[in-house]
């Protein structure tokens, strides 16, 4: 499936071209509003458009490209009130996602997207591409010291086993689907937990510390102030970062 991604951001592109190839996915990508309208749309499948263009607003970019084609249209912005999505769908996009977001929710939605407008016949017939999960179900995956091995369910830091809950261990493995991604607390708390999950959220926070406390470094799990957390090798991260 060919996506056209217009994102003028050097810093999500790249992370999210290599991500979603990894999936399977053919990603041309152009940086202005001007560039996306200007490319033939009958070569692609679904247009991912960022809000946030340098040279017209995205928005505008959505009007026009709606007038001219059906085409399947993901919005990714930062801008993530109710107004902004409620004028976004209006105008024709099928969907919008807020960042921070991880590879795994936007090929979810994709997938949804095609499915409701009827384009799922474009997805490739070559031989599948397995998806991370699906390799690392078979195979541990390395961070750095850090190996997860989801087929055992063991975790091994430096060689050394460390001793999980089945909790702890489904938290470690999530936010190890998609390494540096910012994984929401809405998010973790769905999966890891379930989606009617209605106690308090505290217990994430408690399960994040023990984390923390077992890997021996704080700096493994990196918080997003007000969004969530990300999983990181410590030394890797940038240095205004810090974990909490």
């Amino acid at each position: 499936m060919r996506l056209l991604l217009i994102e003028d951001d050097d810093r999500i592109s790249g992370p999210l071209t290599e991500g979603l190839g990894r999936y399977g996915f053919t990603v041309d990508r152009v940086r202005t509003g001007a560039a996306g309208l200007a490319n033939p749309l009958q070569a692609h499948d679904l247009v991912l458009l960022d809000l946030g263009l340098p040279d017209m607003d995205g928005l505008d970019v959505c009007r026009t490209l709606r007038a001219r084609s059906a085409i399947p249209i993901i919005m990714i912005t930062a801008r993530g009130e109710e107004a902004d999505r409620v004028v976004g769908l209006e105008l024709g996009a099928d969907d919008y996602l807020a960042k921070p977001f991880g590879v795994r929710e936007l090929v979810a939605r994709i997938r949804a997207v095609t499915r409701r407008t009827g384009t799922q016949q474009a997805w490739p017939q070559a031989a599948h591409t397995p998806a991370p999960e699906e390799v690392r179900a078979t195979a541990a995956q390395r961070l750095g010291p850090l190996e997860i091995d989801r087929r055992t369910r063991q975790v091994h830091l430096g060689g050394r086993e460390i001793a999980l809950s089945p909790r702890e261990f489904d938290l470690l493995a999530h936010l190890a689907d998609d390494p540096g991604a910012v994984h929401s607390r809405q998010q973790i708390m769905d999966t890891v937990w379930d989606p009617h999950f209605f106690g308090p959220t505290k217990t994430l926070d408690a399960h994040v510390a023990a984390l923390r406390r077992k890997l021996g470094d704080p700096a493994w799990i990196i918080t997003a102030r007000g969004v969530g957390f990300r999983l990181t090798v410590p030394g890797e991260a940038g240095p205004a970062e810090a974990a909490s």
